[in-house]
């Protein structure tokens, strides 16, 4: 398998674990919101093994992808969003300001990256890439000024994250050597 390939492959399959992993933390998680709780949330407590592990994985596997994907800014974007994830999970919510700059990070530069995803693939559903991107940083600025409109916090925090795990999955699984 050639580097492109991989890499691609590679951020498929952190984004995949990542999601399903997230959504048996959220089965777990004693009366666990969407609308209410943040997703880091569950990386406290009783699911916080899972959450936490799982974005960890995350972001080597995005570090990786980044590495082997070898295109300047698109692999700038994905590395400084892979430290990002592993700094989530090495430092769970209860640490404050680490942990809020990891997911700063994580989410803007997951945001950004699916721009210069977009001339990297030849698939037609590149289309939706950079859409998918900017739905992601819109509600990232409106996460940030406390505006849910009425999806609450942890809704509003899900328009951030599933906009860029969409295209990362379909953008890992598409591109080709």
């Amino acid at each position: 398998m050639r580097k492109l390939t991989l890499g691609g492959t590679l951020l498929t399959l952190g984004a995949l674990q990542f999601y399903i992993f997230m959504l048996i933390a959220e089965e777990l998680y004693p009366r666990y919101s969407l609308t209410r709780n943040y997703i880091s949330d569950l990386g406290v407590g009783s699911t916080a093994n899972i959450f936490n592990s799982s974005i960890i994985i995350l972001g080597i596997l995005v570090i990786i992808s980044g590495v082997l994907i070898s295109r300047r800014l698109f692999s700038s974007l994905l590395i400084i969003g892979g430290i990002g994830m592993m700094g989530v999970g090495l430092f769970p919510e209860t640490t404050g300001t680490p942990h809020e700059i990891s997911a700063l990070i994580t989410f803007l530069f997951s945001g950004l990256a699916s721009f210069p995803a977009f001339s990297l693939s030849k698939h037609p559903i590149r289309y939706a890439y950079p859409v998918l991107g900017l739905i992601s940083l819109v509600s990232l600025a409106l996460f940030v000024s406390h505006n849910y409109l009425s999806l609450g916090p942890g809704g509003m925090e899900r328009l951030i994250v599933i906009p860029d795990i969409i295209w990362a999955i379909s953008f890992g699984s598409s591109v080709r050597d």
